[in-house]
C-alpha cells in the first residue's frame, strides 16, 4: 500500500513537472508570438490617444477603459476562435490572410506619409466629443474599438503564424495570453500617456522645485512622446507590412524576392563584430521599403477609385 502510494506520488510529481514544463513552453511561445507583433502594437499605441484629445480629463480613463474592453471583447469571441479554426482546417488561409494584414499595414504606414505630405485638414476642425456630449462620446468609443478590430486581427495573426505547429490547446492558450497580455500593455500605456500631463501639473503644484522641473518637463515633453511615437509606429507598419509580404511571397512558392534579401544579408553578415546587426539593418530596410511601394500603389489605387467616385457623383 505504501509503494503504492509511493508511485502515485511519484506520477503526480512527473505530471507537475511536465504541466509546469508545459507552462514555461506555453509562456515562451506567447512571449515570442507578442515580439512578432510589436510593430502593431506600437502603432497600436500611437493611434489610441488621439481619441481622448479634447476630452474633459476626467473622461479620458473612462473612455480608454471602454475601448480596452472592446478591444479584448474583439480578439476573444471573434479574432480568436476564427484563427483557431482556420489554423486547424485550413492553414494556407492564415498566411494569405497575413498578407492581406501586410498590404493593409503597408496601407496604413504609405497613407500616414502621404496625409502628412499633402497636409489635408479635413478634421481640423472637428468637435471634441467631450463638448458633443454622451451620443457623441459612445460614437467616438465605437469608432475606436472598429479601428482596434482592424489592429488586433493583425496582431492576432501574426501571433498565431508563430506557433502554427503547436497543438489545438497550446494555440488557444497561447494567444489567449496574448490577447490579454498586448491588451493591457497597449491601453496601460496609452492610460499612462494620456494622464502623464496631468501628472506633470500636480507635482508642478507640489511647491517642490525638483517635483516641479520634472512637472514641467512631462507638460512639454508629452506632445513630442505622441509624435515621436506616431513617426515610430508609421515606420514599424511599413517594416512589418514589408516582411509579412516578402515572408509570405516566400511561403507561398514566390522565392525570388526572399532569396534576393537573404543574398543582400549575406554580403554583410561576416562583417567582423557588426555583421548580425547590419544583416537585420538590410532586411529591416528593404522589408521597409517594399512596405512603402506596395503601400503608396494602395494608396494611388485608393485616390483613383475615390476620384472617379467623386466625378460620377458630380
Amino acid at each position: 500500500m505504501a509503494g503504492g502510494l509511493v508511485g502515485l506520488l511519484d506520477d503526480i510529481a512527473a505530471l507537475a513537472k511536465l504541466a509546469a514544463a508545459s507552462i514555461d513552453d506555453v509562456g515562451a511561445a506567447a512571449g515570442r508570438a507578442s515580439a512578432k507583433a510589436a510593430g502593431v502594437v506600437v502603432d497600436d499605441t500611437a493611434v489610441t490617444p488621439a481619441y481622448v484629445q479634447g476630452l474633459a480629463a476626467e473622461r479620458e480613463l473612462p473612455i480608454i477603459k471602454r475601448i480596452a474592453i472592446g478591444s479584448l471583447r474583439n480578439k476573444i469571441l471573434f479574432i480568436l476562435p476564427a484563427a483557431l479554426l482556420l489554423s486547424e482546417f485550413v492553414p494556407v488561409l492564415v498566411e494569405i490572410i497575413l498578407m492581406f494584414g501586410g498590404s493593409f499595414l503597408a496601407y496604413e504606414g504609405a497613407h500616414k506619409i502621404h496625409h502628412r505630405l499633402v497636409a489635408h485638414d479635413d478634421h481640423d476642425h472637428d468637435v471634441p466629443a467631450a463638448v458633443q456630449g454622451p451620443e457623441a462620446e459612445s460614437t467616438t468609443v465605437r469608432g475606436a474599438i472598429r479601428t482596434d478590430f482592424i489592429l488586433s486581427a493583425e496582431i492576432m495573426v501574426i501571433a498565431l503564424k508563430e506557433v502554427i505547429d503547436e497543438g489545438f490547446l497550446a494555440r488557444a492558450i497561447i494567444l489567449l495570453v496574448v490577447a490579454v497580455l498586448i491588451t493591457v500593455i497597449v491601453y496601460g500605456v496609452v492610460a499612462l500617456i494620456v494622464k502623464m500631463d496631468d501628472i506633470g501639473l500636480r507635482m508642478v503644484e507640489t511647491g517642490d522645485d525638483r517635483a516641479a522641473r520634472v512637472g514641467r518637463m512631462l507638460v512639454t515633453g508629452m506632445p513630442k512622446v505622441l509624435t515621436v511615437l506616431s513617426v515610430v509606429g508609421t515606420a514599424a507598419m511599413l517594416w512589418v507590412g514589408g516582411h509579412i509580404l516578402l515572408v509570405g511571397a516566400d511561403e507561398l512558392g514566390w522565392h525570388g524576392p526572399y532569396d534576393f534579401v537573404h543574398r543582400l544579408e549575406e554580403e554583410v553578415h561576416h562583417i567582423g563584430g557588426i555583421g548580425g546587426v547590419l544583416a537585420w539593418l538590410v532586411n529591416t530596410a528593404v522589408s521597409a521599403l517594399i512596405g512603402l511601394v506596395v503601400g503608396y500603389v494602395i494608396v494611388a489605387v485608393v485616390l483613383l477609385v475615390q476620384g472617379r467616385r467623386g466625378a460620377a457623383a458630380h
